[in-house]
């Protein structure tokens, strides 16, 4: 691990801003392995030190992350001035560097995935990867065989390719249809151009699950839990 200045360090656990953990450091509130430091710029292992702020123990977290059962009514971004983000539900978290991976839209519930691990972002966003992504969805019409065998053909939604092959899975065919589908690509408004293509509007949508990654069905919309250390390394060997 490499070194980092302790000012940093506190500011990036969200002990404070820059200016005002300096100001602790100068008040002697911060200790380093049992030693008072006066010094912003001092060097640390945040791995290896033990710091602690009027005798609280600062731990350290190089990368944090949640599960969020997104509800309805917010915004899958890190700040928006009109409505909430879906980072306002994660309360309880040490980075400041936080950010969802991928989208879903404001009408959309579901798995989202919040993390400050750009490189495992990249990985499940990434086109080449193909990284299925599950929703069930309610559908204004009766879906039929037909409709899955167009959705695993692929379809044009208007864009210069079709889509990729879908799975279409009818739970409930009725006046309102329950359905299941995933797709390995992530066009905007996929699934919603995808049914507005045969004539069925999309009522509800929820992603169920992303990768290796399933919705913790013990989540209500707009809970949250971190990952287990088995789910990150199973995203991590196979998105």
């Amino acid at each position: 691990m490499s070194l980092i200045r302790l000012d940093k360090f506190l500011a990036e656990m969200q002990i404070g801003t820059r200016s005002e953990v300096k100001k602790l450091i100068r008040g002697g509130k911060v200790q380093i392995d049992g030693h008072v430091c006066k010094n912003a710029d001092e060097k640390i292992d945040p791995e290896q030190a033990e710091v602690m702020v009027d005798h609280v123990l600062v731990g350290y977290a190089a990368y944090e992350y949640f599960m969020l059962n997104k509800p309805k009514g917010c915004v899958s971004a890190t700040e928006d001035s009109r409505y909430p983000t879906v980072l306002d539900y994660i309360t309880d978290h040490k980075r400041k560097d936080l950010f969802p991976v991928g989208r879903l839209d404001l009408d959309t519930e579901g798995l989202l995935l919040i993390t400050n691990d750009g490189a495992l972002a990249h990985e499940l966003l990434s086109p080449a990867k193909h990284i299925p992504k599950t929703y069930e969805a309610k559908i204004d019409g009766i879906v039929t065989q037909e409709d899955v065998e167009i959705f695993a053909q692929g379809m044009d939604i208007g864009e210069k390719k079709p889509t990729k092959p879908a799975e279409l899975l009818i739970l409930k065919a009725n006046v309102i249809s329950h359905v299941q589908v995933t797709i390995y690509e992530g066009k905007f408004h996929q699934i919603k151009r995808m049914f507005e293509s045969v004539g069925k509007p999309v009522l509800e949508l929820k992603r169920i699950s992303m990768g290796a990654l399933s919705l913790d069905e013990k989540l209500a919309p707009g809970e949250y839990r971190a990952l287990t250390d088995a789910e990150i390394n199973y995203l991590r060997q196979r998105g």
